[in-house]
């Protein structure tokens, strides 16, 4: 049994906001908390969005026990009022965060750079002397300059670093504070009491603690910026819901705010016009462009009948939509729902990370103690000296861009998937889908279009295909069987005028009958024409060059005599042989699944190039023949769409839902393909692979610089002003390497 069919139903999942967190052991730490609550089933914390996702048994945890423990840790968890609130709103990296950085450092800044002119011309030879105040005078000015740059644009750091130390535990905070702390401290001491030390003593690090201050928050910028950029799609996604709708209600048109949209009501739609509901055209003809959900970029006719989905736009015509689904309930609100919940959940590739980030801070603190008593004692360094030397290994090793490797990659990722029309449910899959070697395909609405259509019209005695066609479709559409369907829609499609019936009579299991135009016309399968005593002869070679490929033949009776066969079948998708071929050239094993007879199943699977079949399967053996895969020593993705797909994909080591099926099996699934396309899942694949480099790639930027700096800036070489522009750099080359994956392109031509 796979672990998502171990989750118990009444587990609730909640993406909260989370305030005070800056580095992975924060991260760490706010998990420990939420776990350590009886009743939390499951927790990730997201350093990127600033959010915690929690799974909890709803009847035993209440969310002001979860605010309350996280609260005993030093950090702020935001409860939304009520669980019902819109998706997507609780998870972005708010523009609130970012103008408060930036105003911080542009107080920082403008009092750092007359800090560092000053200190510089004091110390300069000959220049000092040009100075209007003495030594003394200078350095309280320095004194003066550099307390708000520490303790009103650094209070953040100060902050943290308090909370921290109340819980007995250290952060990134805890490095940037006690650093330019002892520097601050120490300077002010020489500037009002210089008297307490020695005369070799009296240096001034006011510039140093500010410097710090100030390219830190520098750097805290530049990565909040980028955390915007990266979570632009489900920005995006949110932004594409209008906030209002044009309502017909008891023949009045009103202009309301979309939440006062209830399922039912008649909602009109311009052309431009984004539909704001997921519901049923019920008037008018249009085209609309689906490529925000799907990621198809060719127009969709719609007509009376065909359903739309919030968000896409009306482009041609002027519609009337009865709505199906309003608010939460809708396809977006779906999507934005599966992005967040890739964006919260973790590869195992993370779990590394935060095993280093429970022990990083501590561990530097200890190297940074022992490389002060070194130089103190062993090293001949004065005080001073191997202060700021300690000071250089404190700085450089904040564990910042540690708890951005894997998140920005995320979100950036799972935008780019959700704007090709593939969501990421979780990133576990992500980890599992590079071990994939065998690919389960469902034949019905997978490798197919999931529905019957005529293949091929085959008149006889006299009769030709419009005849044949306009004599069953004028009975057929009488019928709502979804072979009677096939035949009207391609009489439609082949502008076929369709007689009127009379006496239409169905014969569950064998066709239909009904009288046009005086003349008695017999619909259905060999057993009912024979008991309607129509001749079959002719028949025969009809049955043979029509029963290959697994069609079904609808023989045409008009007053006794065999007008016809028709043969209908489930088609295969015109993309699925392209792309069942680019899966086998990347190493992939395809398996067709399906309950066709064994025949059959192989012709279809001929035609799409499958090379395994696994027929005559009953709907609830699909998982049973999953796991057989798996126990064979195979890792498995299954790919589904249909309710009966569901245990299967479930049980599958990577379940692929396609859009274009039900949402049991989207539910059930890991990844969902909302274009309906097979090639898409080459684009999935593709970008998973990018993805997971990408995250390698962001771990080697976020220990590079800890590697080279901290052993540097223990033997001296690395002064406490480089060693912060070198920690604010290396987050910001995590997040600029995680935005490399907005360059991704849909293999799709």
């Amino acid at each position: 049994m796979s672990a998502r069919q171990s989750q118990q139903p009444f587990h609730t999942t909640l993406v909260l906001p989370v305030e005070g967190m800056t580095c992975a052991s924060c991260v760490r730490r706010v998990e420990k908390a939420l776990g350590g609550v009886e009743g939390v089933a499951g927790v990730s914390v997201n350093l990127a969005t600033e959010t915690a996702t929690v799974t909890f048994e709803a009847d035993r945890v209440s969310l002001d026990a979860l605010q309350a423990v996280v609260a005993d840790n030093g950090y702020t968890l935001r409860v939304p009022p009520s669980q019902g609130a819109p998706p997507g709103k609780a998870g972005q990296p708010g523009d609130a965060t970012y103008r408060a950085i930036r105003k911080d450092l542009l107080l920082g800044a403008a009092l750092t750079v007359p800090v560092t002119v000053l200190s510089m011309a004091s110390m300069v030879e000959g220049l000092h002397a040009w100075l209007p105040l003495n030594p003394g005078q200078v350095n309280r000015v320095l004194l003066l300059l550099t307390t708000p740059v520490l303790f009103v644009a650094g209070a953040r750091f100060f902050r943290g670093f308090w909370s921290a130390t109340r819980h007995g535990t250290a952060d990134m905070n805890t490095l940037v504070a006690v650093g330019t702390g002892a520097a601050y401290a120490y300077s002010t001491i020489a500037a009002l009491f210089p008297e307490w030390l020695p005369i070799a003593a009296h240096h001034i690090y006011f510039d140093t603690s500010a410097t710090i201050i100030t390219l830190v928050l520098f750097g805290k910028l530049l990565e909040a910026s980028a955390k915007r950029r990266a979570s632009e799609a489900i920005r995006t996604l949110i932004g594409l819901q209008p906030t209002r709708a044009l309502v017909k209600r008891n023949g009045v048109e009103q202009e309301i705010p979309i939440e006062e949209v209830r399922a039912g009501d008649t909602v009109l739609v311009r052309p431009g016009g984004r539909i704001p509901v997921d519901g049923t055209v019920v008037g008018g003809r249009t085209t609309v462009d689906e490529s925000v959900v799907t990621g198809e970029s060719l127009p969709v006719e719609k007509a009376a009948g065909d359903g739309v989905v919030g968000g896409t736009v009306n482009q041609t015509g002027s519609i009337e939509v009865r709505a199906t689904a309003v608010g939460n309930a809708t396809v977006l609100a779906h999507i934005v729902r599966l992005v967040e919940l890739a964006q919260a959940s973790k590869p195992s590739i993370q779990a590394l990370a935060d095993r280093i980030a429970a022990v990083f801070v501590p561990a530097v603190i200890g190297i940074a103690a022992v490389t002060f008593g070194l130089w103190l004692t062993v090293g001949g360094a004065g005080f001073t000296e191997a202060m700021m030397k300690c000071i250089a290994v404190l700085i450089i090793a904040c564990p910042c861009a540690l708890g951005l490797a894997t998140p920005t990659a995320i979100m950036v990722g799972s935008g780019v998937g959700a704007r090709l029309g593939i969501l990421f449910r979780n990133n576990a899959a992500l980890e599992t889908l590079r071990r994939v070697r065998t690919i389960v395909l469902d034949k019905t609405g997978t490798i197919t279009e999931g529905r019957l259509a005529v293949v091929t019209v085959w008149p006889l005695h006299g009769y030709d295909e419009r005849s044949v066609l306009a004599f069953a479709a004028g009975v057929e559409r009488r019928s709502e069987h979804p072979i009677a369907e096939a035949v009207v829609r391609e009489a439609n499609s082949r502008g076929v005028d369709m007689h009127e019936a009379d006496d239409f009579e169905s014969h569950t299991g064998f066709g239909v009958s009904a009288r046009i135009d005086g003349r008695r016309v017999v619909v259905g399968n060999a057993a009912l024409l024979q008991s309607a005593a129509v001749d079959m002869r002719g028949a025969e070679a009809s049955v043979d060059e029509m029963g290959i490929g697994g069609r079904t033949m609808i023989f045409v009776a008009v007053d006794g005599t065999l007008a016809g066969v028709i043969g209908v079948a489930d088609v295969i998708r015109p993309t699925s042989p392209e792309a069942i071929a680019r899966l086998a050239a990347m190493g992939f094993d395809t398996v067709m699944l399906t309950g066709d007879g064994e025949k059959s199943a192989r012709s279809i699977a001929g035609q799409a190039g499958v090379h395994t079949v696994i027929a005559e399967v009953l709907p609830g053996d699909k998982a049973r023949r999953v796991h057989d895969l798996q126990a064979a020593g195979g890792v498995v993705a299954m790919v589904g769409d249909g309710i009966n797909d569901a245990p299967a994909l479930a049980q599958a080591d990577v379940g692929i839902a396609m859009g274009t099926g039900t949402d049991v099996a989207m539910e059930a699934a890991d990844i969902t393909l909302m274009r309906g396309d097979l090639r898409t899942l080459v684009d999935a694949i593709l970008l998973s692979r990018q993805m997971r480099r990408i995250i390698v790639q962001n771990f080697f930027w976020a220990f590079v610089y800890n590697v080279i700096g901290i052993p540097l800036a223990a033997v001296g070489m690395l002064n406490p002003m480089l060693a912060a522009a070198a920690m604010a750099f290396s987050s910001v080359s995590v997040v600029s390497n995680s935005l490399r994956l907005r360059r991704f392109r849909s293999t799709i031509v």
